[in-house]
């Protein structure tokens, strides 16, 4: 059987707060990538930036989409938690109760993986007026 079975997951911590960063980041990053163990998952892009996280993620056919992108984002919520008391008093909850999840296909992964590469490359829009 040959498969090629992708997902991109975008989610956000609660209310958009920029809590990703620094140390926080850094363990971040360390707790996702170190998430497929066991499950036959391979991340193949990984983008933090202080107000989000995109990831794609290859994996078997029989994994649903919002079953592995609950298990990211609920593990990395309750590692951060732990090691990070501070998040807890400035977020009830780490992560908001909705995300992003799309199966890869109408694009190509090159495509998904540059887009999450260069997220934190971007220049944020300003609030306001000024078009």
């Amino acid at each position: 059987m040959a498969y090629d079975v992708g997902f991109h997951v975008v989610w956000c911590p609660n209310c958009h707060r920029r809590v990703l960063g620094g140390r926080a980041k850094d363990r971040l990053e360390e707790s996702t990538r170190a998430r497929p163990a066991g499950h036959g998952w391979k991340i193949t892009g990984l983008g933090v930036t202080p107000d989000c996280v995109r990831l794609l993620v290859k994996a078997h056919p029989k994994v649903s989409t919002p079953y592995g992108a609950n298990q990211f984002e609920g593990h990395t919520s309750h590692v951060l938690h732990e090691e990070f008391p501070h998040l807890r008093s400035r977020l009830l909850t780490l992560r908001s109760r909705s995300c992003f999840v799309a199966s890869v296909g109408a694009v190509s992964a090159a495509t998904v993986r540059r887009y999450i590469e260069t997220q934190g490359e971007r220049v944020p829009k300003k609030e306001g007026g000024d078009a």
